[in-house]
């Protein structure tokens, strides 16, 4: 992929915090193209899989969109929506809440667990494969982007 000038093909930051903000930009970019790779055979955006992953963690516990929408990665994604395409997929169902008929509960079926367990190996390797970094680099990455967002 080479450095971050030549991708963008720009001689010079005024600073590295900018170039910082840029880097991790345009490196997000790289990481959801490549994902949508993976998942396009699945029919499933990252939104989509992310949710499914948040359904599948619940351990079948039933939830609620507004719970979904709350642990969402990306918080602009409208998670009313997903779960719509997801229950169209039959990935998902969702229920009448026994004791409150106003709220809807939201769980992941085992269609929906299957297609996460089939994708697991891709994404495993996806994973291993992007990550140009040795297990203790990417140790101090977590930490350091933990330290970025304060």
């Amino acid at each position: 992929m080479g450095s971050l000038e030549e991708a963008i093909k720009q001689k010079e930051f005024k600073d590295p915090y900018n170039k910082l903000v840029v880097n991790l930009l345009y490196t997000h970019s790289y990481l959801v193209s490549a994902q949508n790779g993976i998942l396009k055979p699945f029919d499933l955006s990252p939104e989509q899989y992310n949710v499914l992953r948040i359904l599948r963690g619940q351990n079948g516990v039933p939830t609620t969109v507004s719970s979904i929408q709350d642990r969402m990665l990306n918080k602009m994604s409208n998670a009313s929506r997903l779960v719509d395409k997801l229950k169209a997929k039959l990935l998902i169902e969702r229920r009448e809440c026994p004791s409150d008929r106003r709220q809807v509960d939201i769980v992941i079926t085992d269609k929906g667990l299957q297609v996460l367990n089939e994708l697991q190996a891709y994404m495993e390797g996806f994973n291993n494969e992007v990550i140009k970094l040795n297990e203790e680099e990417v140790v101090m990455m977590n930490t350091l982007l933990d330290k970025l967002r304060g």
